[in-house]
């Protein structure tokens, strides 16, 4: 056997990473270290102020049966199906009982633990609807999971555009009308999906659209993932299963209790064969699942169907006070109810503290980072201009007085470093305010143009070509350009403001987007 404490040979044109290059050069010493560990075991030990998912906000919003389990036993409680904790993918018992009682609770005929996240709740909704090449009505600003599911399957996407807001400078849901009209034009789609909540908080109206989709004899998907909440409060949107959505998908760990990676998917048997559903999960949850996942899920249910509307009026009265808060300070604005009306907005979750500074000079990058290096502070997601802190049952008030205070503090006239001008440069060559960029035309069947033969081009001359990837700023995970859509000057000068101001960018294979891989040249569509 080799001697593993002794140097790695290497090939000498193996291209290495750093952390590759340590290990080779240090040997066996090397693999003693735990880069991962110690930088999560540092987030944690710094004693960082989250306002991001998941919603228990590390253990302070688990309920004390699930934290006193978890402290106590949780590695021991870290393993996957054995006798006594029944099957996942077949059940019949425990696990069975605990989909009954989620159903119960979630109003739905029947519903499903997801331990892959509604990642895969979104892939699981479309292959057990849509068959390969039938065609599915998908707003634009749907999550890349979508974009994944219809890759897989085969589905024929026909996107409608959801409603710009010129003044916060996001999308928000899509309206009844462009549903409507989307139906008309296209009458043999077979489904129509919708994402609502939006990760800015922006509902749907519901109720109107699953009327409209049902009167064509279509199905409603919805992607609830940022909803999990909703059907235990009056004072939050109608949740899509009480809407009359035919299937549906939850991320309960992200405004309630459950461990990430722990979603749901709730259905109606009307429209939806079970047992299709039942077989396609089975194709996409792990075949080793986490009990403690499973076991979240269950607990997190039980915390909202008990408890549900006193930890989430608090969180509301919390997300009041810290919006009416920010709205004092000045130089910082901070969206709540008073959207509700605009086109795409027919309610409005509270629980998102969605806010600006652009007005003193700070892009939503800018300030994200401002946060977490300057007073400790993690938010959920940083656009252009805007930021979204999470208000979950796991805050109390004194985590939002420190949200808030360094929230003055950094308005108070203290000049941070700023990347402000280049946004500003962008919007002043065309003549007007900034303004996000129209949509790209979609010329290839995201399937075909995933599989195509491809060119890696220089990106800032991809213009003209089509995208074989997907371009996703993360978070929120909406596609800039999905495969099949063809480049335009405007979406590259677009993505470098993005890349100027400190995007995080995921799908491309150089997520440095020096490159991009789009269909070769002589490729016919």
């Amino acid at each position: 056997m080799k001697d593993l404490t002794r140097e790695f040979e290497i090939e000498d044109d193996l291209c290495l990473s750093e952390f590759d290059e340590l290990v080779y050069k240090k040997g066996f010493e090397a693999q003693k270290s735990v880069p991962y560990f110690d930088a999560l075991e540092r987030y944690v030990d710094d004693g960082t102020i989250p306002f991001h998912v998941p919603g228990h906000q590390q253990g302070r919003g688990t309920p004390e049966i699930f934290k006193k389990f978890i402290r106590e036993k949780g590695l021991a409680a870290d393993i996957t199906q054995v006798l006594g904790l029944d099957d996942i993918h077949q059940p019949i018992d425990v696990c069975l009982h605990a989909h009954e009682l989620a159903a119960q609770a979630y109003g739905s005929d029947m519903s499903f633990f997801l331990i892959n996240g509604s990642s895969s709740g979104n892939h699981a909704m479309i292959l057990s609807v849509c068959n390969p090449g039938d065609k599915i009505i998908v707003p634009r600003n749907c999550h890349k999971s979508v974009t994944g599911a219809v890759i897989l399957s085969g589905v024929i996407p026909v996107y409608i555009d959801p409603e710009y807001d010129m003044e916060m400078n996001v999308d928000h849901a899509v309206t009844p009308e462009a549903v409507e009209q989307a139906l008309e034009d296209n009458p043999d789609a077979v489904a129509v999906m919708v994402v609502s909540p939006t990760y800015y908080g922006a509902a749907a109206d519901l109720v109107s659209i699953a009327d409209i989709v049902h009167k064509y004899g279509k199905i409603l998907m919805v992607d609830e993932a940022w909803g999990a909440h909703l059907n235990f409060h009056d004072g939050l949107p109608i949740s899509a299963m009480a809407a009359g959505a035919d299937i549906s998908i939850n991320s309960t760990h992200k405004i309630i209790s459950g461990m990430s990676q722990a979603s749901m998917l709730h259905m109606k048997r009307e429209r939806v064969d079970q047992g299709r559903v039942h077989t396609v999960l089975r194709l996409f949850l792990s075949t080793s699942p986490s009990c403690l996942l499973v076991a979240s899920l269950d607990v997190a249910r039980m915390q909202m169907a008990t408890e549900g509307k006193k930890l989430l009026t608090r969180a509301i009265e919390l997300s009041d006070y810290l919006r009416d808060s920010i709205n004092k300070i000045p130089g910082l604005k901070c969206y709540g109810r008073e959207l509700i009306g605009r086109p795409g907005v027919y309610d409005f979750d509270p629980t998102r503290i969605v806010f600006t500074a652009r007005d003193i000079g700070y892009t939503g990058y800018d300030i994200e980072r401002i946060l977490r290096y300057d007073f400790n502070i993690q938010i959920e997601l940083s656009d252009i201009f805007n930021n979204v802190a999470l208000l979950t049952i796991g805050h109390d008030l004194e985590m939002v007085d420190m949200l808030l205070n360094a929230l003055k503090k950094i308005a108070s006239g203290r000049k941070y470093p700023t990347s402000i001008d280049v946004i500003r440069q962008y919007g002043s060559k065309r003549g007007k305010r900034f303004e996000l960029p129209d949509w790209p035309q979609h010329v290839m069947l995201p399937r075909e143009a995933f599989f195509a033969p491809y060119d890696t081009v220089d990106f800032n001359k991809s213009q003209g070509r089509i995208c074989c990837e997907i371009v996703t700023p993360y978070p929120p995970g909406i596609p800039i350009l999905r495969p099949g859509d063809l480049i335009t000057e405007e979406i590259v000068e677009y993505v470098n403001v993005e890349l100027a101001g400190g995007v995080h960018i995921q799908g491309p294979v150089d997520f440095s987007l020096k490159t991009l891989r789009v269909v070769k040249q002589n490729v016919k569509l």
